[in-house]
């Protein structure tokens, strides 16, 4: 009786260390997914300007809303992520 208690309460705590890796993982996810997005957009950002200098404001100004969305995202990911851990 004991052993069937104690085997039980083992799998609770390995399914929610295995549910706190998988919220880790998610995060890391999350960040390395909004670096390589932003990363692409100031990319596209500088080869825009440079074909077409005189369009520099309307470039900017659309690269900073995107990069900003991007962030929101990962932030909101990230956020998702530490409820899983420490709730």
């Amino acid at each position: 009786m004991l052993s069937a208690i104690l085997t039980v309460l083992l799998q609770a705590a390995a399914g929610a260390a295995i549910g706190k890796m998988g919220a880790a993982l998610g995060a890391g996810l999350a960040a390395i997914g909004a670096g390589i997005g932003i990363g692409r957009i100031g990319a596209s950002a500088m080869e825009a300007i440079a074909r077409q200098p005189e369009a520099v404001g309307d470039i900017r100004s659309n690269m900073i809303v995107s990069a900003a969305l991007i962030e929101g995202v990962a932030f909101f990911a990230v956020i998702i992520c530490a409820l899983v851990i420490f709730v």
